[in-house]
């Protein structure tokens, strides 16, 4: 056996020794205004159009960003509590308010 692959067995070996990554710290139950969307809060908005109804959407639903984005666009499937996704039709008009 070459010094490589017994040096890549012995890493191997060594590695399942390794210590458990620490538990995550519990989450604080009172979150922070901004940190948590409601979009059914702002649910009374489908149908309305999206470029005069953004800002109150954002202040109803108490997200701190908007992401609005047209039916099939393609989006990123990251994950944000404080977000308000907003979709609309081709004519700009809200069919979809939801949160992440």
């Amino acid at each position: 056996m070459s010094r490589v692959a017994a040096a890549s067995v012995l890493l191997v070996a060594l590695a399942g020794c390794a210590p458990k990554p620490a538990a995550p710290t519990p989450v604080a139950s009172a979150e922070a205004p901004g940190t948590r969307c409601d979009a059914d809060a702002a649910a009374a908005l489908v149908g309305r159009a999206a470029d005069a109804s953004l800002a109150e959407a954002q202040r109803l639903s108490g997200a701190r960003t908007v992401r609005r984005y047209a039916t099939g666009d393609a989006l990123t499937m990251d994950y944000r509590a404080d977000r308000l996704n907003v979709e609309t039709d081709a004519s700009g008009t809200i069919v979809k308010l939801s949160c992440g």
